[in-house]
């Protein structure tokens, strides 16, 4: 418990009885690493505040996440705190009623199909494992996977993009991307060593550009779904667009934050 005692909380975006989503950075595992992974960061806050375990119904047992997010990506993950929940999650997770919702920096300026205005659809099939840059569609019998996007801006050299999953594979936003010729910003697993070592020296960039921005889930025992976006982005990734540009850090956190409006999610069309 001395270990818990010297985190810093991380933030909570939304709480309710048996449930709570928190804001994950970059380089932390939601499993496997006890003492230090985010189920053993929360669960050591749920201790430390009683007022925030009282709203989630926190019975003492550590809480648990239905789905997962990479150790570099960086976003909304969705905890359990009784087993109830955890099943009804779990459930609407293998059903695919959850919609989980990216922002992704690739490299390059992505240009969609003429007349229209900035989205597309990545239809690349993929093995159950990536092979790395040398072959991120990776080895074995390949499925249809399908990942929606709407380009939101570009900066000189990366393009910002909205990303929804139509399908859920391993790395499938990143194996799309690397396949599309345009890989997410940071990408140790699917990026050139070159660009790791441009972003590094030249921007002080060492992350992944890509950060779970939106849930959009079902409640348990009531007929509507919420919608839940990141409070805040990395400044890490605002720093990063705004220094390959002539736009601040504040104009570009507003381009970042307003991205839950896009037509992507909105299911808006000029």
């Amino acid at each position: 418990m001395e270990y818990f005692q010297e985190q810093q909380s991380l933030p909570v975006v939304a709480a309710e009885p048996g449930w709570l989503v928190v804001d994950k950075p970059s380089g932390v595992s939601v499993h496997n690493d006890p003492g230090r992974d985010l189920c053993s960061i929360v669960s050591a806050m749920l201790v430390r505040d009683r007022q925030l375990a009282e709203r989630t119904a926190f019975a003492g047992d550590g809480v648990h996440a239905p789905h997962r997010l990479d150790r570099d990506t960086s976003g909304l993950v969705l905890l359990c705190g009784t087993p109830e929940v955890l099943r009804f999650f779990g459930q609407a997770f293998q059903e695919r009623r959850i919609g989980k919702r990216y922002l992704a920096i690739v490299h390059g300026r992505l240009e969609t199909q003429e007349g229209v205005d900035g989205e597309g659809v990545w239809s690349f099939h993929l093995a159950p494992a990536g092979g790395g840059r040398a072959n991120p569609a990776g080895k074995g019998k390949r499925v249809a996977s399908r990942t929606a996007y709407q380009v939101l801006q570009y900066s000189a050299h990366y393009t910002l993009v909205a990303c929804t999953l139509l399908t859920g594979r391993t790395h499938q936003i990143r194996r799309h991307a690397k396949l599309a010729g345009h890989p997410v910003v940071g990408d140790r697993r699917y990026g050139s060593p070159r660009s790791l070592r441009y972003l590094r020296e030249a921007q002080g960039f060492e992350r992944l550009g890509l950060h779970a921005y939106g849930l959009d889930l079902p409640l348990p025992g009531q007929p509507e779904h919420r919608v839940i976006y990141s409070r805040a982005l990395p400044p890490e990734l605002i720093q990063l667009l705004a220094g390959d540009s002539e736009v601040s850090d504040a104009e570009w956190e507003g381009v970042l934050l307003g991205a839950a409006g896009c037509r992507l999610w909105s299911g808006k069309r000029a």
